[in-house]
């Protein structure tokens, strides 16, 4: 379908909208966008709201789909939704021009949207961190998002994404923040607290992380398994085995992927257990998944599996 006819039918309202149509939107720069632009002006919010839903949801099922263009004029929309759902829709974009955006969006009226915004804000934090680089954008960033987890004026749960964001950043402030969340005797901070955690990569923040995998809340539970993973200490793997079986179906699979993410021969051996001991589907496709990233840390040019098949073809051939 031409993008002409597709932005006629996105313009009427009582035209359903055809998600095998929406690939014309792949990719669109220079008259393209111009054109989509004028096109989206004209929509109504809840047209608007169900395209940016719908090319998230086909994005996130097929990588070859690029729809950041769409998803940045989103972010920058009147509706609430749009701009909240855009900035979900760009997890993975790192472009310059977004980090300015989103510096703007901590800013916004609406809660959620600023909540998005210091989430998204994180991924610059963690880049500047894998890249080694401190150069002025990201302290900017990093600035920003330590005055709206301090401001006690924000709501909570705001000011925890900004924690949240921030754990990755390697400073000392940045500790102190977590430890004064963790102490505040506020849930929302706490979790956030236990999350940042996980972010930071840290060991020496283990005995904490496995100390909430005991907490009677199940979101705290499910917090610190996924910490556990993200910080991937074999030393978790014990902690993790009894909460692969937890009660609470989130936290079960939180701590199947922990133990994915960890691996070794260990969480390895937990998984099998599983595997052997369930019927549940839910559960034997989290552990599979959860081998799978398992096997691909420990081998992922999957040379082992390739200096199998050649020892196996050379017994053939002796034979």
């Amino acid at each position: 379908m031409s993008l002409e006819t597709l932005l006629s039918e996105l313009e009427n309202p009582d035209a359903p909208i055809h998600a095998t149509n929406l690939a014309s939107l792949s990719g669109l720069q220079g008259d393209d966008r111009e054109q989509f632009l004028r096109a989206w002006r004209s929509l109504s919010v809840q047209r608007r709201r169900d395209l940016i839903d719908r090319l998230a949801d086909l994005a996130e099922d097929n990588v070859e789909l690029d729809f950041n263009a769409i998803f940045l004029v989103g972010v920058m929309d009147d509706d609430v939704q749009v701009r909240a759902e855009s900035i979900k829709a760009l997890w993975e974009y790192e472009g310059d021009e977004l980090s300015a955006m989103l510096l703007k969006l901590l800013e916004d009226p609406e809660a959620i949207v600023r909540s998005e915004a210091a989430l998204g804000l994180g991924r610059y934090i963690l880049r500047a961190e894998l890249d080694d680089q401190d150069d002025a954008r990201t302290a900017e960033i990093a600035e920003a998002l330590r005055r709206v987890a301090q401001d006690e004026r924000e709501l909570v749960e705001v000011r925890g994404r900004a924690i949240e964001a921030l754990g990755a950043r390697s400073q000392d402030w940045v500790r102190d923040l977590i430890e004064d969340a963790y102490a505040s005797g506020e849930r929302r901070l706490q979790m956030s607290a236990v999350h940042a955690m996980g972010r930071s990569a840290d060991p020496e923040w283990l005995p904490t992380i496995i100390e909430e995998m005991h907490n009677e809340d199940g979101e705290m539970r499910f917090e610190a398994a996924m910490a556990a993973g993200a910080i991937g200490d074999e030393d978790a793997v014990p902690e993790l085995s009894s909460l692969a079986v937890d009660e609470d179906p989130e936290v079960q699979e939180a701590a199947i992927g922990a133990l994915g993410q960890i691996g070794g021969p260990a969480a390895r051996s937990v998984l099998h257990s599983l595997a052997a001991e369930h019927t549940d589907e839910r559960v034997l496709d989290a552990v599979t998944d959860a081998l799978s990233e398992a096997e691909f840390l420990e081998d992922p040019l999957g040379l082992r599996l390739h200096l199998e098949r050649g020892a196996d073809m050379g017994e053939e051939e002796d034979e």
